[in-house]
């Protein structure tokens, strides 16, 4: 069964400075022709980092949209579309946390919101941390803490963590964990 739909026209209906909205016209499976709505954003990252003691670096920030502040992994946008992702996730986690590693390892792609959004989060784990200083972005406030792994397990499961990329980060971090492979 043939599933895939195939554009017929885009339309930039907004630019802005982290996101753009586009309309595109498509041609779907079965003949029909249907409007669809896109947001283009040029990706993200997120570092799941873990301490020698087995603490998350964590990051709490006020989140807009949400009205609410929430903790998350140390994350950010990428500079540019063709920006490498494991290099934006070792700026991200030194401008939030002042936090470099000695090692990291992939824990695949997010896709966060597939139904309108072509974001891609490419999300990392990384261990053998040593610290210096943070260096925020001038627009980024936010609140640095140290979570036991387990802890933010637990967090997780009981709704208390509701960002999607860090769910995934903690689960995947603590699933590598449990089988020695981290």
């Amino acid at each position: 069964m043939n599933l895939e739909e195939k554009t017929i026209s885009k339309n930039t209906l907004f630019s802005g400075r982290i996101i753009n909205l586009r309309q595109d016209t498509a041609l779907l499976p079965n003949g029909a022709i249907a409007t669809r709505e896109v947001v283009e954003h040029p990706g993200g990252v997120c570092v799941a980092a873990l301490d020698e003691d087995d603490n998350l670096l964590m990051v709490k920030q006020f989140r807009y949209p949400y009205m609410e502040v929430i903790l998350e992994v140390p994350a950010g946008k990428r500079d540019k579309s063709g920006e490498d992702p494991l290099e934006c996730g070792k700026r991200e986690l030194k401008e939030e946390t002042g936090a470099t590693a000695k090692e990291y390892v992939s824990l695949g792609e997010l896709y966060p919101s597939p139904g309108y959004c072509d974001e891609i989060i490419y999300l990392f784990a990384a261990k053998g941390l040593s610290f210096g200083d943070c260096c925020p972005d001038e627009d980024e406030f936010l609140a640095v803490e140290k979570i036991p792994l387990k802890t933010a397990v637990q967090m997780v499961l009981n709704g208390e963590i509701k960002d999607a990329k860090t769910q995934v980060c903690i689960l995947k971090l603590n699933a590598l964990k449990e089988k020695g492979l981290f």
